[in-house]
């Protein structure tokens, strides 16, 4: 064997470890444009080009978090939104399953189930408040009613294509197997249907906190809606784009919590 070819063999794994040492490092490219939104935020706040009658700086912004944080208003309407977005994905993640499996295994449930969901699918939901509020009154249940249909349309969309688009060789091979339609559905046809399930997932998190931000500031006493509705009123933008940043970490943290089931779930795809 040669100097040269040794060398190589050498390097190879090296260069392979390094390669997965990179790709588990964070990608610090990706922070270097918020980074530089919020510097010209401070910037144009600083010199008066954006008034703090309509938009506070960064820095008044933390001081009003932390204020708001301490004196346990922060985490009393954390506390409230975190459990009606909670109640409501469980109902309508939970109906969203069951109507998706039976429209997406059964040719029955398809015919009964598929048309009315998507009738209603196009629907504005948001547009249903006042609709709820008549219904359930101006308690808790219209804000999960809302939060439950956001969740229910995308979820059941995924599913019932999940299951309905299982790869028909995959189907083939079973039966020449000898499966049984139990274990065809348990080891073939569930587990093709999960990544456009997870999917569904992350899309029914995203619309269930939209879901909530109008419910709550269309009627609410309490929750992060309501801070952000009573900022309003005094004219505190700086408390009103807490309450926002607080929305938009809690749908990150949600979706990345998905990310992760995804990761964990599907780790016998490959790439």
């Amino acid at each position: 064997m040669s100097t040269v070819e040794l060398l190589e063999r050498v390097a190879e794994p090296v260069a392979t470890v390094q390669a997965k040492r990179r790709k588990r490092l964070p990608d610090l490219r990706r922070w270097l444009s918020p980074i530089a939104l919020v510097v010209l935020w401070q910037v144009s706040s600083a010199t008066g080009l954006l008034p703090p009658d309509k938009l506070s700086s960064p820095w008044t912004v933390l001081r009003a978090g932390i204020d708001t944080a301490r004196s346990g208003e922060l985490g009393e309407a954390f506390a409230v939104s975190i459990t009606r977005v909670g109640v409501g994905f469980a109902f309508g993640a939970a109906i969203a399953l069951v109507l998706g499996v039976v429209a997406g295994l059964s040719n029955w449930g398809n015919a009964l189930i598929d048309p009315p969901v998507q009738m209603l699918r196009t629907l504005p939901f948001l547009g249903l408040i006042p609709l709820l509020i008549l219904w359930f009154g101006i308690g808790e249940e219209p804000k999960i009613v809302l939060v439950a249909l956001g969740v229910a349309f995308p979820l059941y969309l995924n599913v019932h294509s999940g299951i309905r688009n299982v790869d028909d060789q995959l189907i083939e091979a079973t039966t020449a197997l000898g499966f049984t339609r139990w274990e065809r559905l348990w080891h073939v046809v569930l587990p093709s249907a999960v990544p456009q399930t997870l999917v569904g997932l992350r899309q029914s998190l995203g619309i269930a906190w939209l879901a909530l931000i109008v419910g709550e500031t269309v009627n609410a006493d309490a929750g992060l809606g309501y801070l952000i509705n009573n900022a309003r009123e005094f004219l505190r933008t700086d408390v009103i784009v807490v309450g926002l940043v607080v929305y938009a970490v809690l749908g990150l943290v949600t979706d990345a919590l998905v990310r992760l089931l995804e990761r964990k779930a599907l780790r016998w795809r490959k790439g």
